[in-house]
């Protein structure tokens, strides 16, 4: 009896068929996995590039004076409405909706140019926070101090949501604020 036990259980450790099987049971779900994470990160690669070409384009915009007679505080209303314009007619271009844009964490930016454009000079932060883009006009592009010539600008920033779907991992259904900003500088015209 002790024999054929043996003999038996030393054929079962020296079969290999099935091994193929059990071996793909292992790695598949594994494979799916990181197969679902590439996608899913290059989804979020790809709405981070669409909303950071939407910040460039807005902060492009609105650096353009929307007309030439404007002055003052309606001037500066200008670039920044051109400058929303701008952005959410590129996040509409990308198929992404700008109802879902949040107003980020902006930095604040020293400011000696304001005084060519406005006096008093408006209160520090976003321009118009009711459209969830922020924008600020005029900025110092230059480091104060440093010698270069003063350059003044506009920035544009934001916060657009992405929500993974990697089931069985901490990111499943996690929503992602991506941001986007860009600077650039005032154009004379």
């Amino acid at each position: 009896m002790r024999n054929s036990l043996r003999s038996t259980l030393h054929r079962l450790g020296a079969e290999v068929r099935g091994a193929e099987i059990a071996e793909a049971a292992a790695v598949l779900p594994l494979m799916f996995m990181m197969l679902l994470g590439i996608f899913w990160f290059g989804q979020a690669f790809s709405i981070y590039g669409a909303i950071t070409r939407a910040a460039q384009e807005g902060a492009r915009a609105g650096t353009f004076p929307h007309c030439a007679t404007c002055v003052g505080t309606d001037s500066l209303t200008g670039f920044a409405t051109n400058a929303v314009n701008a952005t959410q007619n590129a996040l509409i271009a990308s198929r992404l909706d700008p109802n879902l844009t949040q107003i980020s964490p902006t930095q604040a930016f020293y400011n000696t140019c304001i005084s060519s454009f406005v006096n008093p000079p408006p209160p520090p932060g976003c321009a118009n926070t009711s459209l969830k883009i922020c924008t600020q006009v005029p900025i110092q592009l230059t480091t104060p101090n440093s010698g270069a010539t003063q350059l003044c600008g506009m920035s544009v920033s934001f916060q657009y949501p992405f929500q993974f779907w990697l089931p069985f991992t901490s990111l499943n259904k996690q929503r992602v604020w991506l941001s986007a900003s860009a600077r650039v500088r005032m154009e004379t015209r």
